[in-house]
């Protein structure tokens, strides 16, 4: 895979976050082999003045529906980061609850639905974050042997977890297995 990050046109961007991650998850997206079918999410944490002049840490998270290749500021959608990390400590919560609840956090009406992920890309202490499905690791993954070659390729520098499907489940697996994780090493 070429690298096709360029640092006079990320420049532009100066202090925009959002503008840095619509440049980012561009350069994603234009890569078939790390997402399919304009599959994968990527997301933002930063911190916005609200409406009583306090400042407010919020997760700008690629909404349903968009593609990485030509997303746009507009595709993502403003969530209350706080509350998408409380949700993690729910002990259950349906779909159906967890789409109302992180509609109810967002900060724009507006704004397309979060992705069905945004709870995991909250509980995860980076500012920013990228899921993709690149072909190679999907290939390794889904062969019998599949998690002894990962752990082999990547040793203890990932979690390697059995397939769950995306949404509340999912966040709540990573959010039981990381409370004690170092995510700095």
């Amino acid at each position: 895979m070429k690298n096709l990050w360029n640092q006079d046109q990320a420049s532009k961007y100066n202090n925009d976050v959002l503008a840095l991650r619509v440049y980012t998850s561009r350069l994603l997206g234009q890569e078939e082999n790390l997402v399919l079918h304009g599959g994968g999410n990527t997301s933002v944490k930063t911190e916005i003045t609200n409406l009583f002049g306090e400042q407010e840490q919020v997760l700008y998270v690629k909404g349903s529906g968009w593609d990485l290749a030509t997303i746009e500021t507009a595709g993502f959608a403003p969530v209350k980061l706080k509350v998408l990390q409380k949700m993690a400590a729910l002990d259950s919560l349906s779909d159906s609850d967890m789409v109302n609840n992180q509609r109810a956090a967002m900060l724009d009406p507006n704004a397309p639905n979060p992705s069905v992920e945004a709870i995991l890309h909250a509980i995860i202490p980076c500012k920013y974050v990228d899921h993709t499905h690149a072909d190679a690791v999907v290939t390794i993954t889904n062969t019998p042997n599949g998690k002894e070659l990962i752990q082999t390729i990547y040793g203890n520098k990932v979690l390697i977890i059995p397939y769950i499907m995306p949404g509340f489940v999912l966040a709540k697996k990573v959010y039981e297995l990381t409370q004690n994780l170092d995510w700095s090493s």
